[in-house]
Protein backbone atom coordinates (compact mmCIF):
# COMPACT_ATOMS: atom_id res chain seq x y z
CA UNK A 1 0.00 0.00 0.00
CA UNK A 2 1.67 3.51 -0.75
CA UNK A 3 2.92 5.38 1.34
CA UNK A 4 2.94 9.68 1.99
CA UNK A 5 6.69 10.35 -0.06
CA UNK A 6 9.58 11.15 2.57
CA UNK A 7 9.93 14.33 3.84
CA UNK A 8 13.81 16.26 3.85
CA UNK A 9 14.68 14.80 7.27
CA UNK A 10 13.27 11.17 6.64
CA UNK A 11 15.11 11.36 3.39
CA UNK A 12 18.62 12.78 5.03
CA UNK A 13 18.15 10.20 7.22
CA UNK A 14 17.70 6.87 5.13
CA UNK A 15 20.22 8.73 2.98
CA UNK A 16 22.45 7.80 6.40
CA UNK A 17 20.83 4.54 6.49
CA UNK A 18 18.41 4.31 9.12
CA UNK A 19 14.33 4.26 9.19
CA UNK A 20 12.25 7.06 10.40
CA UNK A 21 11.88 5.22 13.95
CA UNK A 22 11.27 7.60 16.54
CA UNK A 23 8.88 10.51 16.14
CA UNK A 24 9.92 13.52 14.85
CA UNK A 25 7.69 15.73 16.83
CA UNK A 26 10.34 18.32 18.41
CA UNK A 27 10.75 21.52 17.23
CA UNK A 28 14.29 23.69 16.95
CA UNK A 29 13.74 25.06 20.27
CA UNK A 30 13.00 21.94 22.08
CA UNK A 31 16.53 20.44 20.53
CA UNK A 32 18.20 23.64 21.86
CA UNK A 33 15.93 23.18 25.02
CA UNK A 34 17.30 19.73 25.79
CA UNK A 35 21.07 20.67 25.58
CA UNK A 36 20.28 23.86 27.64
CA UNK A 37 18.63 21.97 30.38
CA UNK A 38 21.66 19.28 30.74
CA UNK A 39 23.85 22.19 31.15
CA UNK A 40 21.81 23.56 33.50
CA UNK A 41 23.82 26.93 35.35
CA UNK A 42 21.35 26.06 38.25
CA UNK A 43 23.00 22.55 38.63
CA UNK A 44 26.62 22.73 37.64
CA UNK A 45 26.81 26.50 39.13
CA UNK A 46 24.84 25.49 42.46
CA UNK A 47 26.91 22.07 42.93
CA UNK A 48 30.22 22.63 41.79
CA UNK A 49 31.15 26.33 43.25
CA UNK A 50 33.54 25.11 45.56
CA UNK A 51 35.81 23.63 43.06
CA UNK A 52 36.77 27.09 42.43
CA UNK A 53 36.41 28.62 45.59
CA UNK A 54 39.11 26.88 46.88
CA UNK A 55 41.40 26.61 43.76
CA UNK A 56 41.79 29.93 43.15
CA UNK A 57 38.51 31.69 44.56
CA UNK A 58 37.07 34.76 42.93
CA UNK A 59 39.32 35.26 40.26
CA UNK A 60 38.63 31.16 39.10
CA UNK A 61 35.04 32.57 38.69
CA UNK A 62 35.30 36.18 37.34
CA UNK A 63 38.00 35.04 34.82
CA UNK A 64 37.79 31.66 34.71
CA UNK A 65 34.35 31.14 33.29
CA UNK A 66 34.24 33.89 30.26
CA UNK A 67 38.29 32.44 29.54
CA UNK A 68 37.23 28.62 29.52
CA UNK A 69 33.55 29.16 28.01
CA UNK A 70 34.96 30.58 24.96
CA UNK A 71 37.33 27.37 24.84
CA UNK A 72 33.91 25.42 25.07
CA UNK A 73 32.04 27.26 22.60
CA UNK A 74 34.78 26.45 19.77
CA UNK A 75 34.29 22.54 20.83
CA UNK A 76 30.57 23.62 20.42
CA UNK A 77 31.52 25.18 16.76
CA UNK A 78 33.06 22.15 15.59
CA UNK A 79 30.19 19.63 16.87
CA UNK A 80 27.69 22.10 15.36
CA UNK A 81 29.13 21.23 12.15
CA UNK A 82 29.61 17.48 12.30
CA UNK A 83 25.60 17.14 13.40
CA UNK A 84 24.82 19.35 10.37
CA UNK A 85 26.45 16.89 8.41
CA UNK A 86 25.15 13.97 10.44
CA UNK A 87 22.01 14.61 11.78
CA UNK A 88 21.43 10.86 13.67
CA UNK A 89 20.39 9.49 17.32
CA UNK A 90 23.87 8.93 19.40
CA UNK A 91 25.43 11.41 16.86
CA UNK A 92 28.85 11.44 18.12
CA UNK A 93 29.56 7.59 17.78
CA UNK A 94 28.07 7.76 14.15
CA UNK A 95 30.78 10.73 12.99
CA UNK A 96 33.32 8.73 14.89
CA UNK A 97 32.58 6.21 12.77
CA UNK A 98 31.93 7.98 9.51
CA UNK A 99 34.97 9.30 9.40
CA UNK A 100 37.20 6.95 10.71
CA UNK A 101 37.13 3.29 11.20
CA UNK A 102 34.77 1.22 13.18
CA UNK A 103 37.38 1.08 15.91
CA UNK A 104 36.98 4.89 16.15
CA UNK A 105 33.20 4.20 16.47
CA UNK A 106 33.84 1.70 18.98
CA UNK A 107 35.75 3.98 21.71
CA UNK A 108 33.65 7.00 20.98
CA UNK A 109 30.46 5.20 21.47
CA UNK A 110 31.40 3.20 24.55
CA UNK A 111 32.70 6.65 25.86
CA UNK A 112 29.65 9.01 25.42
CA UNK A 113 27.75 6.30 26.76
CA UNK A 114 29.20 5.83 29.78
CA UNK A 115 30.15 9.58 29.76
CA UNK A 116 26.00 10.22 29.63
CA UNK A 117 24.89 7.27 32.61
CA UNK A 118 27.50 8.76 34.86
CA UNK A 119 26.38 11.98 34.43
CA UNK A 120 22.90 11.10 34.80
CA UNK A 121 23.59 9.61 38.01
CA UNK A 122 26.00 12.80 39.16
CA UNK A 123 22.83 15.16 38.07
CA UNK A 124 20.18 13.48 39.81
CA UNK A 125 22.47 12.80 42.80
CA UNK A 126 22.71 16.43 43.02
CA UNK A 127 19.06 16.90 42.58
CA UNK A 128 18.47 14.75 45.66
CA UNK A 129 21.17 16.44 47.48
CA UNK A 130 19.66 20.20 47.21
CA UNK A 131 16.41 18.49 47.77
CA UNK A 132 17.06 16.94 51.16
CA UNK A 133 18.78 20.37 52.37
CA UNK A 134 15.58 21.72 51.32
CA UNK A 135 13.08 19.53 53.17
CA UNK A 136 15.71 19.77 56.14
CA UNK A 137 14.93 23.86 56.31
CA UNK A 138 10.86 22.65 56.79
CA UNK A 139 12.12 19.64 59.09
CA UNK A 140 14.15 19.93 61.83
CA UNK A 141 13.69 15.79 62.35
CA UNK A 142 15.04 15.63 58.84
CA UNK A 143 17.73 18.08 59.05
CA UNK A 144 19.27 15.66 61.53
CA UNK A 145 18.61 12.17 60.04
CA UNK A 146 21.13 10.26 58.18
CA UNK A 147 21.97 12.73 55.20
CA UNK A 148 23.72 10.20 53.13
CA UNK A 149 21.04 8.01 53.34
CA UNK A 150 17.79 10.37 52.53
CA UNK A 151 20.10 11.55 49.87
CA UNK A 152 20.30 8.26 47.97
CA UNK A 153 16.17 7.47 48.75
CA UNK A 154 15.79 10.70 47.16
CA UNK A 155 17.70 9.86 44.18
CA UNK A 156 16.51 6.68 43.84
CA UNK A 157 12.78 8.32 43.87
CA UNK A 158 13.90 11.05 41.43
CA UNK A 159 15.57 8.76 39.03
CA UNK A 160 12.46 6.66 39.14
CA UNK A 161 10.08 9.63 38.41
CA UNK A 162 12.64 10.64 35.72
CA UNK A 163 12.14 7.12 33.79
CA UNK A 164 8.21 7.36 33.95
CA UNK A 165 8.31 10.71 32.44
CA UNK A 166 10.33 9.83 29.34
CA UNK A 167 8.66 6.41 29.11
CA UNK A 168 5.00 7.74 29.39
CA UNK A 169 5.43 11.06 27.20
CA UNK A 170 7.05 11.74 24.36
CA UNK A 171 5.22 14.75 23.66
CA UNK A 172 5.00 16.33 27.32
CA UNK A 173 8.97 15.49 27.29
CA UNK A 174 9.21 17.93 24.68
CA UNK A 175 6.77 20.70 26.15
CA UNK A 176 8.80 20.19 29.82
CA UNK A 177 11.97 20.89 27.93
CA UNK A 178 10.45 24.37 26.73
CA UNK A 179 9.33 24.72 30.23
CA UNK A 180 12.88 23.93 31.47
CA UNK A 181 14.76 26.44 29.43
CA UNK A 182 12.31 29.75 30.79
CA UNK A 183 12.53 27.96 34.16
CA UNK A 184 16.19 28.70 34.16
CA UNK A 185 16.21 31.89 32.55
CA UNK A 186 13.69 33.49 35.33
CA UNK A 187 14.86 31.35 38.21
CA UNK A 188 18.30 32.29 37.78
CA UNK A 189 17.11 35.84 37.49
CA UNK A 190 15.26 35.39 40.30
CA UNK A 191 17.76 33.93 42.64
CA UNK A 192 20.33 36.79 40.77
CA UNK A 193 17.65 39.84 42.27
CA UNK A 194 17.61 37.55 45.63
CA UNK A 195 21.17 38.03 46.18
CA UNK A 196 21.19 42.26 44.83
CA UNK A 197 18.20 42.85 46.93
CA UNK A 198 18.23 40.54 49.79
CA UNK A 199 21.74 40.95 51.65
CA UNK A 200 22.31 43.78 53.49
CA UNK A 201 25.77 44.57 52.10
CA UNK A 202 28.05 43.19 49.03
CA UNK A 203 31.52 43.15 48.03
CA UNK A 204 33.13 45.50 46.18
CA UNK A 205 33.95 44.51 42.70
CA UNK A 206 37.73 44.15 43.95
CA UNK A 207 36.72 40.98 45.33
CA UNK A 208 36.23 39.78 42.06
CA UNK A 209 39.79 39.33 41.43
CA UNK A 210 40.74 38.12 44.58
CA UNK A 211 43.18 34.81 44.66
CA UNK A 212 42.36 32.36 47.38
CA UNK A 213 44.26 28.94 47.92
CA UNK A 214 42.19 26.62 50.55
CA UNK A 215 43.73 23.33 48.13
CA UNK A 216 46.58 22.91 50.43
CA UNK A 217 48.99 23.02 47.76
CA UNK A 218 51.54 25.86 47.53
CA UNK A 219 52.75 28.44 49.75
CA UNK A 220 49.75 30.44 48.87
CA UNK A 221 47.45 32.33 45.85
CA UNK A 222 50.75 32.96 44.07
CA UNK A 223 53.78 31.17 42.27
CA UNK A 224 53.90 28.35 39.72
CA UNK A 225 51.92 26.07 42.01
CA UNK A 226 49.15 28.24 42.08
CA UNK A 227 49.38 29.62 39.15
CA UNK A 228 50.39 25.91 36.69
CA UNK A 229 48.26 24.33 39.62
CA UNK A 230 45.62 24.64 41.56
CA UNK A 231 44.36 27.56 39.28
CA UNK A 232 43.17 25.19 36.52
CA UNK A 233 41.93 23.04 39.19
CA UNK A 234 38.98 26.34 39.70
CA UNK A 235 38.76 26.36 36.71
CA UNK A 236 37.05 22.78 36.14
CA UNK A 237 34.22 24.30 37.95
CA UNK A 238 33.15 25.95 33.90
CA UNK A 239 34.30 22.43 32.37
CA UNK A 240 32.19 20.45 34.59
CA UNK A 241 28.85 23.03 34.02
CA UNK A 242 29.04 23.65 30.52
CA UNK A 243 28.71 19.65 29.26
CA UNK A 244 26.25 17.71 27.75
CA UNK A 245 25.50 19.70 24.84
CA UNK A 246 25.75 16.90 22.76
CA UNK A 247 22.58 16.31 23.41
CA UNK A 248 20.95 18.09 20.61
CA UNK A 249 22.80 15.86 18.66
CA UNK A 250 20.94 12.53 20.36
CA UNK A 251 17.09 13.63 19.77
CA UNK A 252 18.54 15.28 15.91
CA UNK A 253 16.23 12.24 14.43
CA UNK A 254 13.33 13.48 16.59
CA UNK A 255 13.68 17.01 15.11
CA UNK A 256 12.50 19.06 12.32
CA UNK A 257 14.96 20.74 9.64
CA UNK A 258 17.33 18.39 12.26
CA UNK A 259 20.31 19.59 9.91
CA UNK A 260 20.22 23.25 10.81
CA UNK A 261 18.23 23.28 13.84
CA UNK A 262 20.14 20.63 15.92
CA UNK A 263 23.09 22.73 14.76
CA UNK A 264 22.14 25.78 16.19
CA UNK A 265 20.55 24.35 18.97
CA UNK A 266 24.30 22.88 20.49
CA UNK A 267 26.63 25.57 19.91
CA UNK A 268 23.42 28.62 21.35
CA UNK A 269 23.01 26.28 23.98
CA UNK A 270 26.31 26.84 25.36
CA UNK A 271 26.87 30.74 24.17
CA UNK A 272 23.67 31.21 26.27
CA UNK A 273 24.83 29.17 29.52
CA UNK A 274 27.72 30.63 29.27
CA UNK A 275 26.35 34.12 29.43
CA UNK A 276 23.50 33.07 31.86
CA UNK A 277 25.91 31.14 34.59
CA UNK A 278 28.89 34.43 34.76
CA UNK A 279 25.88 36.15 35.62
CA UNK A 280 24.49 33.91 38.22
CA UNK A 281 28.33 33.27 39.87
CA UNK A 282 29.12 37.16 40.04
CA UNK A 283 26.06 37.51 41.82
CA UNK A 284 27.44 34.82 44.26
CA UNK A 285 30.54 36.43 44.99
CA UNK A 286 28.86 39.85 45.78
CA UNK A 287 26.89 38.18 48.04
CA UNK A 288 30.15 36.28 49.78
CA UNK A 289 30.57 39.00 52.63
CA UNK A 290 31.37 36.58 55.08
CA UNK A 291 34.45 34.53 53.71
CA UNK A 292 34.94 32.83 56.99
CA UNK A 293 31.62 31.26 56.78
CA UNK A 294 31.66 29.83 53.20
CA UNK A 295 35.49 28.91 53.67
CA UNK A 296 33.89 27.09 56.93
CA UNK A 297 31.63 24.89 54.56
CA UNK A 298 35.03 23.80 52.54
CA UNK A 299 33.12 26.47 49.78
CA UNK A 300 29.93 25.13 50.03
CA UNK A 301 27.50 27.78 47.57
CA UNK A 302 24.62 27.41 50.27
CA UNK A 303 26.61 29.04 52.74
CA UNK A 304 26.48 32.23 51.00
CA UNK A 305 23.05 32.16 51.08
CA UNK A 306 22.67 30.73 54.88
CA UNK A 307 25.38 33.78 56.03
CA UNK A 308 23.88 36.67 53.35
CA UNK A 309 19.76 36.06 53.47
CA UNK A 310 16.87 35.98 55.76
CA UNK A 311 16.30 31.90 55.89
CA UNK A 312 13.05 32.36 53.80
CA UNK A 313 15.06 33.68 51.09
CA UNK A 314 17.82 30.84 51.29
CA UNK A 315 14.90 28.08 51.01
CA UNK A 316 13.67 29.82 48.11
CA UNK A 317 17.15 29.89 46.14
CA UNK A 318 17.59 26.12 47.06
CA UNK A 319 14.10 25.52 46.11
CA UNK A 320 14.63 27.33 42.82
CA UNK A 321 18.20 25.60 42.04
CA UNK A 322 16.63 21.70 42.80
CA UNK A 323 13.49 22.36 40.65
CA UNK A 324 16.30 23.56 38.09
CA UNK A 325 18.25 20.57 38.58
CA UNK A 326 15.34 17.91 38.52
CA UNK A 327 14.26 19.42 34.42
CA UNK A 328 18.62 18.88 34.56
CA UNK A 329 18.00 15.47 35.25
CA UNK A 330 15.05 14.45 33.44
CA UNK A 331 16.76 16.04 29.67
CA UNK A 332 20.02 13.61 30.85
CA UNK A 333 17.90 10.41 30.76
CA UNK A 334 16.40 11.34 27.71
CA UNK A 335 19.79 12.01 25.88
CA UNK A 336 21.25 8.98 27.52
CA UNK A 337 18.28 6.77 26.29
CA UNK A 338 18.72 7.65 22.55
CA UNK A 339 22.30 6.72 22.68
CA UNK A 340 21.64 3.67 24.43
CA UNK A 341 18.95 3.08 21.58
CA UNK A 342 21.63 4.05 18.95
CA UNK A 343 24.45 2.31 19.77
CA UNK A 344 22.18 -0.43 20.21
CA UNK A 345 20.99 -0.29 16.78
CA UNK A 346 23.89 -0.79 15.86
CA UNK A 347 25.02 -4.05 17.64
CA UNK A 348 27.51 -2.79 19.83
CA UNK A 349 26.09 -3.62 23.57
CA UNK A 350 25.48 -6.55 24.57
CA UNK A 351 21.46 -7.31 24.04
CA UNK A 352 21.15 -5.08 21.50
CA UNK A 353 17.78 -6.46 20.19
CA UNK A 354 16.32 -5.68 23.56
CA UNK A 355 18.12 -2.34 23.81
CA UNK A 356 17.13 -0.68 20.45
CA UNK A 357 13.58 -1.74 20.26
CA UNK A 358 10.44 0.95 20.82
CA UNK A 359 7.43 0.62 21.96
CA UNK A 360 4.10 1.94 19.95
CA UNK A 361 4.76 5.69 20.77
CA UNK A 362 7.95 5.28 19.03
CA UNK A 363 9.42 5.39 22.22
CA UNK A 364 12.66 3.30 23.46
CA UNK A 365 11.39 2.35 26.67
CA UNK A 366 13.85 -0.61 27.55
CA UNK A 367 16.56 1.83 26.83
CA UNK A 368 15.30 4.20 29.26
CA UNK A 369 14.95 1.59 31.72
CA UNK A 370 18.09 -0.42 31.68
CA UNK A 371 20.05 3.39 31.44
CA UNK A 372 18.87 4.04 34.93
CA UNK A 373 19.12 0.72 36.60
CA UNK A 374 22.91 1.51 35.67
CA UNK A 375 23.02 4.76 37.15
CA UNK A 376 21.54 3.99 40.46
CA UNK A 377 24.01 1.04 40.76
CA UNK A 378 27.06 3.22 40.05
CA UNK A 379 25.76 5.47 42.56
CA UNK A 380 25.92 2.65 45.44
CA UNK A 381 29.32 3.70 46.55
CA UNK A 382 27.42 7.24 47.63
CA UNK A 383 25.97 5.30 50.02
CA UNK A 384 29.77 5.13 52.13
CA UNK A 385 31.73 8.23 53.18
CA UNK A 386 34.95 8.25 55.00
CA UNK A 387 35.18 8.40 58.80
CA UNK A 388 34.42 11.84 60.16
CA UNK A 389 32.64 12.79 56.98
CA UNK A 390 29.43 12.97 54.84
CA UNK A 391 31.51 13.49 51.40
CA UNK A 392 31.14 10.61 49.29
CA UNK A 393 34.26 10.19 47.68
CA UNK A 394 33.82 7.29 45.22
CA UNK A 395 30.94 9.15 43.79
CA UNK A 396 32.93 12.50 43.49
CA UNK A 397 35.18 10.25 41.04
CA UNK A 398 32.60 8.86 39.23
CA UNK A 399 31.29 12.85 38.09
CA UNK A 400 34.97 13.50 36.91
CA UNK A 401 34.75 10.33 34.71
CA UNK A 402 31.47 11.40 33.44
CA UNK A 403 33.12 14.73 31.97
CA UNK A 404 36.45 12.93 30.77
CA UNK A 405 34.04 10.17 29.01
CA UNK A 406 32.11 12.87 27.41
CA UNK A 407 34.95 15.27 26.44
CA UNK A 408 37.27 12.50 25.45
CA UNK A 409 34.45 11.53 23.14
CA UNK A 410 34.12 14.81 21.49
CA UNK A 411 37.70 14.85 21.09
CA UNK A 412 37.55 11.77 18.40
CA UNK A 413 35.49 13.25 15.35
CA UNK A 414 36.65 16.10 15.99
CA UNK A 415 40.10 15.02 15.67
CA UNK A 416 38.78 13.07 12.54
CA UNK A 417 37.33 15.78 10.98
CA UNK A 418 40.54 17.64 11.46
CA UNK A 419 42.31 14.41 9.50
CA UNK A 420 39.85 14.11 6.45
CA UNK A 421 40.20 17.82 5.62
CA UNK A 422 38.78 18.93 2.30
CA UNK A 423 37.09 15.45 2.18
CA UNK A 424 34.37 16.16 4.28
CA UNK A 425 31.08 16.73 3.09
CA UNK A 426 29.78 19.64 5.00
CA UNK A 427 26.20 19.93 5.71
CA UNK A 428 24.07 23.00 5.50
CA UNK A 429 26.16 24.58 8.59
CA UNK A 430 29.65 24.72 8.16
CA UNK A 431 32.69 26.46 9.51
CA UNK A 432 34.45 26.55 6.19
CA UNK A 433 38.00 26.81 6.29
CA UNK A 434 37.67 28.03 10.28
CA UNK A 435 37.46 24.43 10.86
CA UNK A 436 41.50 24.35 10.98
CA UNK A 437 42.23 26.34 13.98
CA UNK A 438 39.02 25.87 15.79
CA UNK A 439 39.07 22.42 15.80
CA UNK A 440 43.04 21.99 16.18
CA UNK A 441 42.08 24.84 19.48
CA UNK A 442 39.40 21.99 20.77
CA UNK A 443 41.51 19.16 20.33
CA UNK A 444 44.22 20.72 22.41
CA UNK A 445 42.18 22.50 25.06
CA UNK A 446 40.28 18.83 25.41
CA UNK A 447 43.60 16.83 26.22
CA UNK A 448 44.75 19.39 28.87
CA UNK A 449 41.44 19.65 30.79
CA UNK A 450 41.46 15.82 30.83
CA UNK A 451 44.75 15.86 32.31
CA UNK A 452 43.72 18.00 34.75
CA UNK A 453 40.88 15.88 36.06
CA UNK A 454 42.53 13.39 36.44
CA UNK A 455 45.25 14.94 38.66
CA UNK A 456 44.65 14.88 42.65
CA UNK A 457 42.64 17.65 44.48
CA UNK A 458 44.21 17.67 47.67
CA UNK A 459 47.86 17.08 49.21
CA UNK A 460 46.49 14.23 51.32
CA UNK A 461 45.84 12.31 48.04
CA UNK A 462 49.35 12.45 47.03
CA UNK A 463 51.15 8.98 46.76
CA UNK A 464 53.93 9.46 49.08
CA UNK A 465 52.85 12.37 50.91
CA UNK A 466 53.46 12.62 54.48
CA UNK A 467 49.51 13.24 55.12
CA UNK A 468 48.61 10.35 52.59
CA UNK A 469 45.16 8.45 52.50
CA UNK A 470 43.44 6.29 50.23
CA UNK A 471 40.02 7.96 51.46
CA UNK A 472 41.89 11.53 49.75
CA UNK A 473 42.75 10.07 46.34
CA UNK A 474 41.12 11.23 43.13
CA UNK A 475 40.23 7.65 41.49
CA UNK A 476 39.19 9.06 38.31
CA UNK A 477 42.63 8.12 36.96
CA UNK A 478 41.93 4.77 37.98
CA UNK A 479 38.31 4.13 36.80
CA UNK A 480 39.03 5.86 33.17
CA UNK A 481 41.91 3.73 32.85
CA UNK A 482 40.07 0.00 34.05
CA UNK A 483 37.10 1.59 31.52
CA UNK A 484 39.73 2.45 28.46
CA UNK A 485 41.85 -1.27 28.99
CA UNK A 486 38.49 -2.76 29.05
CA UNK A 487 36.98 -1.18 25.94
CA UNK A 488 40.58 -2.00 24.58
CA UNK A 489 40.47 -5.76 25.73
CA UNK A 490 36.77 -6.62 24.25
CA UNK A 491 37.57 -4.93 21.01
CA UNK A 492 40.80 -6.71 20.09
CA UNK A 493 39.69 -10.41 22.06
CA UNK A 494 36.19 -10.12 20.53
CA UNK A 495 34.37 -6.86 18.98
CA UNK A 496 37.11 -6.20 16.12
CA UNK A 497 35.63 -9.51 14.49
CA UNK A 498 32.23 -8.56 14.52
CA UNK A 499 31.55 -4.17 15.10
CA UNK A 500 31.49 -2.94 11.94
CA UNK A 501 30.11 0.44 12.63
CA UNK A 502 26.68 1.75 11.85
CA UNK A 503 24.40 -0.54 10.57
CA UNK A 504 21.73 0.29 7.83
CA UNK A 505 18.63 -0.62 8.80
CA UNK A 506 17.03 0.86 5.89
CA UNK A 507 16.36 -0.77 2.28
CA UNK A 508 17.44 1.73 -0.90
CA UNK A 509 14.94 3.86 -1.02
CA UNK A 510 13.52 5.86 -4.02
CA UNK A 511 13.48 9.10 -2.29
CA UNK A 512 11.88 11.15 -4.62
CA UNK A 513 8.72 8.69 -5.09
CA UNK A 514 5.88 7.14 -2.68
CA UNK A 515 7.93 4.52 -0.49
CA UNK A 516 5.86 1.21 -1.17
Amino acid sequence: MAQPILDDDAKRLAELGYKQELSRSWSGFSNFAISFSIISILAGCFTTFSQAWNNGGPIAISIGWPLISAFILIIGFCMSELVSAYPTAGGIYWWAAKLGRPVHGWFTGWLNLIGLIAVTASVDYGCATFLNITIGRFSESWANGNALHQTFLLFAIVLVLHALINIFSHRLISLLQNISVWWHVFGAAAVVLILIFGPSDHQSVGFLFERFNNSGFGSGASGPTFWLYVLPLGFLLTQYTITGFDACAHVSEETHGAATSAAKGLWKSIFYSAIGGWILLLAFLFAATDVDAVNKEAGFVGAIFTSSLTPGLATVIFGISTIGQFFCGMSCVTSMSRMTYAFSRDGAVPGWRLWSRVDRNRTPVNAIIAGCVVALLITLPALYAPSGTTTPVAFLAVVSIAVIGLYLAFLIPIWLRLRMGAAFRPGPWTLGGKYKVLGWIAVIEIAIISVYFILPVSPAGVPGSADFTWTSVNYAPIAVGAVLLGIALWWNLSAKHWFTGPRRNVDELPLDEPVS
